[in-house]
């Protein structure tokens, strides 16, 4: 396949030409697990987030999303009726595709995507591979890179495991922690190795270290992976300093993720001594990327995957790039052709196999 473009993608309904995929969002989850990242509250909230969510307790939640169970039970029949909805929204905003993140360590759910696919028009692409270790059943933990690298060709050119008559449209979200441990070196050791021979699409998930991203970097590209088709995601926690982030962009050839639009908190549960970046520092982020000619390796998304960031929830659900980004992007003085550069010509070049 070395030499040959492919000009389609395989989404949950199938083989898609890539001149139809539209704005596409590259990071997103409709349906995952996120207990085993619960963290307990602070003794003298615990009784507002120990509830469902309601008005009366949604600012707290939004504070503190990760120590609230509910919250965090994002695979429910409420999670997918919120999901299904906002989906819909996102297509009336403009949008086209979703590339969903879940993979192997998630429970990703191919059932919903394809029917939040057949119903809304949106393509939804499905990805491999697997995420970080604490999330992994012991088998899964002992599997060797040989048996990660043919389960995910498996997927990727015959269907998936849990849902034969679906291909993955590409490997991701590859996760890892920090230092990586051992099952994660070896996954993404068989991402490197994988990826140079089908020449697909990889979406990494760095720990939350600054010195992460050009770790997972060095050790696929050791395997053989191709750095221009791969993505970093979550820059916007990871690379918190301009320094760090153009040291990055210099020294590689992959995709810079900015993928938490609309997360406004800026005190991060998962990592307290980081503060998260807010929607305006991101855009100032992207522009410097702009002004050093490196805006053809950005993209934008949400990473949605608590029910707290879904419109029926109170959130900004997955049109709020489309919705309310984009048009400060253009109050910057973004062009059009520089917008559609980001929504919809970086994603369809990330996801084309060459």
């Amino acid at each position: 396949m070395a030499g040959n473009v492919t000009n389609s993608v395989e989404t949950v309904l199938g083989d898609k030409p890539l001149s139809e995929l539209g704005k596409t969002l590259t990071h997103e989850h409709l349906a995952l697990d996120f207990r085993k990242f619960y963290v307990p509250p602070p003794s003298h909230l615990k009784r507002y987030l120990d509830d469902r969510l309601f008005l009366h307790n949604i600012g707290f939640v939004k504070q503190y999303p990760y120590s609230n169970l509910y919250n965090l039970e994002f695979y429910d029949d409420d999670a997918a009726r919120a999901v299904h909805a906002d989906v819909e929204l996102f297509k009336e905003a403009g949008g086209g595709t979703i590339v969903e993140n879940s993979n192997h360590g998630l429970n990703r759910d191919i059932s919903l995507m394809k029917d939040v696919s057949q119903r809304t028009g949106i393509n939804i692409i499905a990805g491999t591979g697997y995420y970080v270790a604490s999330t992994q059943k012991p088998s899964t933990l002992g599997m060797t890179k040989e048996e990660m690298y043919n389960l995910m060709y498996k997927e990727l050119e015959e269907g998936c495991t849990e849902c034969p008559e679906v291909k993955a449209g590409f490997i991701g979200e590859v996760g890892s922690t920090w230092p990586i441990e051992d099952f994660e070196r070896r996954a993404i050791c068989a991402t490197g190795e994988l990826q140079a021979q089908l020449r697909c699409s990889v979406s990494f998930h760095p720990g939350r270290d600054a010195s992460a991203p050009m770790e997972i970097m060095r050790i696929y590209q050791e395997a053989g992976g191709d750095p221009s088709r791969a993505i970093m995601s979550h820059i916007d926690r990871t690379l918190t300093k301009k320094q760090h982030l153009m040291e990055f962009a210099d020294d590689t050839k992959c995709y810079i993720q900015f993928d938490l639009f609309g997360s406004e908190c800026s005190f991060y549960q998962l990592n307290p001594s980081v503060d998260m970046a807010s929607d305006a520092q991101r855009v100032k982020r992207i522009i410097k990327l702009k002004d050093e000619g490196k805006l053809h390796r950005v993209l934008m998304s949400h990473d949605i995957h608590t029910k707290h960031r879904l419109i029926n929830f109170g959130g900004h659900g997955y049109s709020h790039i489309v919705n309310n980004i984009v048009p400060r992007l253009r109050n910057r003085n973004f062009t059009m052709e520089e917008v559609e550069l980001l929504t919809v010509e970086n994603p369809r070049r990330w996801l084309t196999r060459q």
